[in-house]
Parts: C-alpha cells; structure tokens; sequence
C-alpha cells in the first residue's frame, strides 16, 4: 500500500481527471492497471501516456531466450520457456509498434528463425520443442510440422516492413508468395497473416493484385461479418469458438492496409461502431477465440485491449 500522501499512479501515467471517465481511454487504463502484465501495462503507457519505449523493449526482453527466440508465455495460448515462432512473431510485433524492429537484436532474432525453419525455409506453427509445455488444445504439437502461412507471413511482412535484410528472408519471402496466391479457401487467421505479408512485401503491384483477389475470396466465403446486427448470419471457420467471428477492423487495422480496400465505407464505419460498444463493463475487450484456461485469457484481454484502441484511434475515433 502507498503511504499517506504518495501518489497511487506510476511515474509514466497521468491523473484521469482531464479527461471523461465514461470514454473508452480512462476506462481501458483501470483495466490494464488492475490486470495486465508489465509489458502491457509498458505498451499501454507507450502508446497511449506518452511513455518512453526503453520500459517496452526492457520488459520484452524477459521472454528472450538464450538461442535469440522468444518464449515465456509471450503468446499466453502457449505456456512454457521454450521459444517458438508464434512468440518470436509477437515479439517482432512488439518492437516494430514502438520503432525498434532493427539492429543486432532482429539480425539475432533472424538467426533464430533460420534455426527452426522447415525445409522449406519457412516458420512452422508449432516446434516440436512445445512438447510437455501446456498449450492450447487448438495448437496440436507435431513431430514434423508443416511450413504455416499463419507464423511465417507476419514475420515476414514486419521484417520488409523495416527494411531488415537477411539471408533467411529469400526463401520465406518466396513461401510467402506461393502460399498467398495459391490459396483457395482460408480462415480468418491465415487471411490476417496473408495482410501482414502483403501489406509490406516489396514487390507492390504483386501485393495489390494479390490483395484484391484474397479481398474478393473474403467476401464470397464470408469470413468478414459486414453486418454487426446479424452476427448469426455469418458462419464460423470450422474448429472456432462459437461466436469466433471477425470483422473488417480484423483485417485492415490501419486505414492504409491493403485490406482497406475489401470493405465499403459503410461496412468499415458499421465495424467500428461495433468495435467500440465491445468494450466491457470492466474497461477491457473481449477475447473472441477459444478460452481454455483462466490464465490465459486474463493475460490475453490487456493485449486485445490495446490493439482495439490503436484500432479505434487509427481510424479518428475518438477514445478519450
């Protein structure tokens, strides 16, 4: 408990009085106040208190391992201090938000990536190295596992996006190309990683031609619900959560994200809308995935949190 008279907020924070306590900024500090880890805790007031990102990067660095991936529980739907692509790519996700996606400690990072890629040269989901670590039953751990769009295309996209140039990046770029424009048929994870890649891939008329036809496949298969009020009218992806749905926001996080271009005005405001009354009664979002175990899901909510409000504010919303 803080003595009498010392001040409750950390050093980074700022009283809430100027600003409404009913909007959604103040509300979502509480929440993240009350229940995040460091990290989030360092990343809300980056983004949002004008923190500094030293504290960010800082608290990162306690999920690095020795052979430069990330574990820990980065990822909260995988438990255990083993590295794993799918931490390594939220770490790359951390560092590129605060303006650090570069340096000796990404060329590490790279080597890492080299290290677990398949033949290939591409990111499986899952590494074998998972196995005996919980996990989430929706993340089987397999002996050989597959070369995966979901962990390689994000890594990829952050990696162009902040002209880091590797010898790893040849191949998994061209993973990345066949993998997008072959596909058929998807889910809404698989598309987002497909926006990530395709959104900083070099090549930009490839990009453009790539995202209007992974677009037009969105809104045929429906796995974007374009109408918030008639949720029951969009399927869930096979092995989602009831109620797993997503929406344009999902995919064009910014407005300058190719993806952008896959929705009318109308079906991008409607989203937002939406977006905005999720927030619940306790200042924080909700998760929409599979919630299997209490931990987790109290971890994960701060992380969506923040990204529902970088979301909100990326569109001119007005969050305080």
């Amino acid at each position: 408990m803080a003595e009498s008279g010392a001040s409750p907020l950390p050093p980074s924070a700022s009283p809430l009085s100027p600003r409404s306590p009913h909007s959604a900024l103040p509300r979502a500090e509480q929440f993240v106040w009350l229940t995040a880890r460091v990290l989030e805790q360092r990343r809300f007031a980056y983004h949002f208190l004008n923190g500094s990102a030293d504290p960010v990067e800082t608290a990162l660095t306690a999920y690095l391992n020795a052979d430069d991936g990330y574990g820990h529980a980065l990822e909260p739907d995988l438990r255990g201090p083993v590295s794993q692509p799918l931490h390594t790519g939220h770490a790359l996700r951390v560092l590129d938000s605060i303006g650090r996606c570069s340096g000796q400690r990404v060329e590490r990072v790279c080597r890492y990536l080299s290290s677990v890629s398949t033949p290939e040269g591409a990111l499986p989901a899952i590494h074998p190295s998972q196995r005996g670590y919980p996990a989430a039953p929706f993340v089987p751990v397999a002996d050989d596992p597959p070369s995966s769009l979901l962990a390689t295309g994000p890594v990829v996209g952050l990696l162009h996006r902040n002209e880091v140039w590797h010898a790893w990046l040849f191949r998994a770029t061209d993973f990345c190309w066949e993998a997008v424009e072959s596909l058929e048929k998807s889910h809404p994870y698989e598309v987002q990683a497909a926006v990530v890649f395709l959104d900083s891939a070099p090549d930009r008329p490839r990009a453009e031609a790539a995202a209007d036809r992974l677009g037009r496949m969105v809104r045929e298969q429906r796995l974007a619900v374009l109408d918030p009020d008639q949720l029951d009218a969009y399927p869930v992806a096979p092995g989602y959560a009831a109620g797993e749905h997503h929406f344009p926001y999902d995919y064009a996080r910014v407005p300058e994200s190719l993806a952008r271009a896959w929705f009318t005005d109308e079906e991008m405001e409607r989203s937002l809308d939406f977006l905005e009354r999720e927030q619940q009664e306790d200042g924080g979002w909700p998760i929409r995935w599979r919630q299997w175990a209490p931990g987790t899901a109290l971890e994960s909510r701060p992380i969506v949190t923040i990204e529902a409000l970088r979301t909100l504010r990326a569109y001119g919303r007005a969050i305080v």
